[in-house]
């Protein structure tokens, strides 16, 4: 009897024990239960930048998961099937955003379901990338969505005039994108133009079957526009008068429209005061007679022009452009550059704040040192591949535009290295610097390094600078986000263990050809978090092992190339498919991966883009299993050898879903070295 009392005892004090842990359990469970909805939601919103984080914010506890739900405006699903999609969108009731660029396949029953779960709330959606819709889906979006203002369906390629009709349903659209949509033609243009009456903002870039006719109707008829895209139209000056006319218009683009002409512009008597941006590229039949009349079109309120592979750029065009008082931005890529046009430029009353002369033939020292000490204001410059500049531009560069932001200058290979100081000394501002192919060396990476804002360094090809030079930037450039140092053959892993250390925030890192790179670095780079985009092809030292540690701790990790990292095999496989759940891009040519290793990459959900060439360790049979296996995939290079090896009916299978299988059969070729491989590209280039 006292044994039993006993019992009862020790049984009530086990049941109370038990009650207490789990009243305390609750109590630390619902601690987040005293946050009101609204301090959640301001938390939230410091989360916008970074996808990851509101991710792991939601996976707290189930009341942050609700509000979490609740609170999400913007959506980029994975996938567009019907059981992915229509989870999705119970779970976020208050969408107002889609973006379905990684969903190759969207067919009309996935639109259907988006118009049916967002219907008034949703604003925004993206098809850019997207095909296998129809214009019945387009006409139930537009329907049901009734306070949309912004859609994307550049690439559509297989659109006909019906669907450019159901989108004129969305009678409220401000915004819309139909750039290489080839099929609409004038008609399906004009009826947009009659049913959206409130667009700000159209793109018909290499619409070609959109001409005179349908241009004009848009300008008549929508007249709100503010910016109009209409590159490689095969439109005529027949239409222009009508657009300059829009009241509003800012953003003008004409690239590639051989239609114009400098009588097209000779003769136009109206004037846009409103337009502030005027692109002309590649109009390869305007020259500066025609330029001349731009003062009479655009009015005085013209901030950027762009000129790029147009005619000669001498001191007759130039002069002809001195009369617009706000200009700021001129881009002249491409052009025959004189020193007199580039004088002339100078002598401009206006004060320059971007310029570019990339890939400008005849940009010589005399030309450009006259240019930039009239426009001292300049915050951008770009002049890549002007092969004739030297030092003394380089001197008058920073001397005069100390308060540069970004200075791209990639191949100026008659710059000495002692200008690169300079840059160092006098420009602290600057924020891009794009020095790929030059003669910069250990000295001029330590000026550099005083450039404490810098975000972006190319180094690329530059096979002077050591570890030493780099160090200096890892100690001293803590903002870095973006390293370029593909075939600095002289960089080990002394040096990236400096920028590691240094650059917390670093993004993107470009170490392809390194030789001398090891696992060390991978180790090193794993600390940085952020890091979104890593290239080590032809880095033979490298392993799984170093890969494993890049892997496990750069969560977001969305680009990977390991080509010719010929030690990286299955391992390095496993650890990606475990620990690398945000991976989008990854090149694996040339690597020990075998079939066993490229289907455990089916774990990664988010996939869409896979480069296998080269892999001796693969087998028709395996490459069948991890094509199937991966079912967010896009888009795949595989060798032509294996075409004839395939089933035929899996390639229909994929191709249905989406998935664009480019086949190749280029053979191994050996490698370079560093010095010849240099040569054999200026060779090419001259």
């Amino acid at each position: 009897m006292e044994e039993s009392m006993e019992l009862r005892a020790m049984k009530k004090k086990k049941k109370k024990n038990t009650t207490t842990t789990t009243t305390t359990e609750e109590s630390l469970t619902n601690f987040f239960d005293f946050l009101s909805e609204e301090l959640v939601v301001l938390i939230l919103d410091f989360l916008n930048q970074n996808p990851f984080d509101r991710k792991s914010f939601s996976l707290v506890c189930k009341y942050f998961y609700s509000v979490e739900a609740k609170h999400r405006k913007t959506l980029k699903p994975l996938r567009s099937n019907s059981k992915h999609l229509g989870s999705v969108l119970t779970r976020y009731p208050n969408l107002t955003r889609i973006d379905l660029t990684l969903c190759s396949r969207v067919a009309d029953n996935s639109l259907a379901e988006i118009s049916n779960a967002c219907k008034a709330n949703l604003r925004s959606i993206d098809l850019s990338r997207s095909r296998f819709f129809s214009g019945a889906g387009l006409l139930n979006l537009a329907l049901s969505c009734e306070n949309l203002v912004e859609i994307d369906l550049s690439n559509a390629t297989e659109l006909m005039d019906s669907g450019a009709a159901a989108v004129a349903q969305a009678k409220n659209l401000e915004r819309l994108w139909l750039a290489r949509c080839k099929m609409i033609t004038d008609l399906g243009v004009g009826c947009i133009a009659v049913g959206c009456r409130k667009l700000k903002l159209i793109s018909l870039k290499w619409c070609v079957g959109v001409g005179d006719f349908g241009v004009g109707l848009i300008a008549v008829k929508c007249k709100e526009i503010r910016s109009l895209d209409l590159s490689f139209l095969p439109i005529t000056d027949e239409c222009l008068p009508s657009i300059l006319r829009l009241q509003y218009l800012e953003d003008l683009v004409l690239e590639g429209c051989f239609g114009i002409d400098d009588s097209s512009l000779e003769v136009l008597k109206c004037c846009c005061k409103s337009l502030k941006k005027l692109d002309l590229s590649s109009c390869q039949n305007i020259t500066h007679v025609g330029l001349s009349s731009l003062t009479n079109i655009a009015g005085e309120n013209l901030e950027e022009l762009t000129l790029s592979y147009v005619s000669p750029v001498t001191s007759v065009l130039a002069d002809s452009l001195r009369g617009l008082p706000m200009l700021q931005t001129v881009k002249l890529d491409g052009c025959l550059v004189t020193s007199a046009g580039l004088k002339a430029i100078g002598d401009w009353c206006v004060s320059l704040r971007e310029l570019s002369l990339s890939k400008c033939s005849g940009v010589t020292d005399d030309g450009l040192s006259s240019l930039v000490i009239k426009h001292r204001d300049l915050r951008k410059l770009d002049i890549t591949c002007c092969r004739r500049i030297t030092y003394v531009s380089i001197a008058h560069i920073t001397n005069s535009c100390s308060a540069l932001t970004s200075l791209k200058m990639e191949s100026c290979a008659l710059v000495s290295r002692e200008a690169f100081v300079l840059i160092g000394q006098r420009c602290r501002f600057l924020e891009e610097l794009d020095l790929t192919d030059n003669e910069i060396d250990d000295e001029g990476l330590k000026s550099i390094s005083r450039c404490s804002k810098l975000s972006s360094l190319k180094l690329g090809i530059c096979l002077d600078i050591t570890d030493k030079g780099v160090a200096h930037v890892g100690f001293s450039c803590s903002k870095l986000k973006e390293l370029d140092l593909y075939r600095c053959t002289d960089i080990t892993d002394s040096g990236i263990s400096a920028i590691a250390s240094g650059c917390p925030d670093l993004e993107m890192i470009n170490i392809a050809y390194c030789k001398d790179i090891s696992d060390d670095s991978l180790v090193s780079l794993s600390k940085c978090s952020r890091l979104n985009t890593f290239e080590s092809r032809g880095c033979p030292l490298i392993t799984s092992s170093g890969l494993a540690a890049i892997a496990t701790q750069c969560k977001q990790l969305v680009k990977l190339d390991i080509k010719k990292c010929f030690k990286i095999d299955d391992a390095g496989m496993v650890s990606l498919a475990y620990n690398s759940q945000n991976l989008r891009q990854i090149n694996l040519s040339y690597t020990a991966v075998t079939d066993a290793g490229l289907v455990t990459l089916a774990r990664i959900s988010c996939l869409q883009s896979l480069t296998i060439l080269h892999l001796d360790g693969l087998s028709p049979g395996g490459i069948a299993l991890a094509l199937l296996a991966c079912e967010g995939l896009t888009k795949v290079k595989l060798q032509t050898s294996f075409k004839s090896l395939l089933p035929h009916p899996l390639l229909k299978h994929l191709e249905g879903r989406g998935c664009a299988i480019q086949w190749r059969d280029k053979v191994l070729q050996a490698e370079l070295d560093p010095l010849c491989w240099k040569l054999k590209l200026e060779d090419i280039m001259y």
